[in-house]
């Protein structure tokens, strides 16, 4: 963790996001090996507030899966581990992506999701919440519509702990025209709830809107193209909000990344 801080620093940035571990798999290290206080006294003396750090579950949780059902019990004790480490370091978000279907059908995975959700939440420690990302819809990945994100909120028997990353390329790629964001907050805020949003992860599109295939792009040399992302930087529904880079690029990228769109937020006079 204390690397993470240090590198985030590096960029210029004042949030971060980490995963405990690889994201490939479940091996991790105690959380006692991970320098939580020196990472919290480095962040603190660089004014990194904890309650805006995103931890990211690791891409092999698929609460959706029902093919499998030894997959689906890895997902639902793993997420169980993750959500007491996530309390442990102290930290109040953990992005999750909802899972797919792997073609067992949109309904029959919802409801698995759900019925993961509650087994996950019913008897947590965390304090947090988890932040059910909005996904492209590659393959059958579920969670590709404001509408499917809501349905797996609403049915769960805790949406207290439950709330919203919105992923710009993914939602690009699912359909949605970032070139008037403010239609899509409203439509966000008509069927979940802009309270509900947590996080976002500010990415451009090397794919067409509707694409739903999911292939990041450095920010302005993509689909979506710098204007519109700026847009969504600064549009004051989302003033406090952490915003996370997941964008193709070294280290010098995103640093060259947060300083232009720092810059361009500055212009607008907000």
């Amino acid at each position: 963790l204390l690397g993470s801080v240090k590198e985030a620093l590096s960029y210029g940035a004042n949030t971060f996001m980490f995963y405990t571990g690889a994201p490939q798999n479940t091996r991790r290290k105690a959380i006692s090996e991970l320098k939580v206080e020196e990472a919290k006294a480095l962040m603190k003396g660089n004014n990194i507030d904890l309650k805006n750090v995103v931890v990211h579950a690791p891409y092999i949780i698929n609460l959706a899966n029902t093919v499998k059902e030894e997959t689906f019990e890895l997902a639902v004790n793993f997420l169980k581990q993750e959500l007491q480490r996530c309390q442990d370091i102290g930290t109040s978000i953990l992005v999750l992506h909802p899972g797919s279907h792997v073609k067992a059908g949109e309904e029959v995975g919802l409801q698995q999701i759900i019925k993961g959700l509650n087994e996950v939440l019913k008897d947590t420690p965390y304090q947090g919440k988890i932040a059910l990302e909005t996904m492209a819809g590659k393959g059958s990945e579920l969670g590709k519509t404001f509408e499917e994100i809501n349905y797996l909120i609403s049915h769960c028997d805790y949406p207290e702990k439950l709330g919203v990353c919105l992923d710009t390329c993914h939602i690009h790629d699912a359909g949605y025209d970032l070139s008037n964001f403010d239609a899509i907050l409203d439509e966000f805020d008509q069927v979940i709830s802009l309270d509900r949003l947590l996080v976002v992860h500010l990415n451009d599109s090397k794919n067409v809107k509707g694409a739903h295939k999911d292939r990041h792009a450095k920010i302005g040399e993509g689909q979506i193209g710098l204007d519109a992302l700026v847009n969504v930087v600064c549009h004051p529904a989302l003033e406090g909000i952490p915003f996370i880079l997941e964008t193709p690029n070294d280290d010098e990228g995103w640093k060259r990344e947060i300083a232009l769109l720092r810059e361009r937020y500055f212009m607008k006079g907000d």
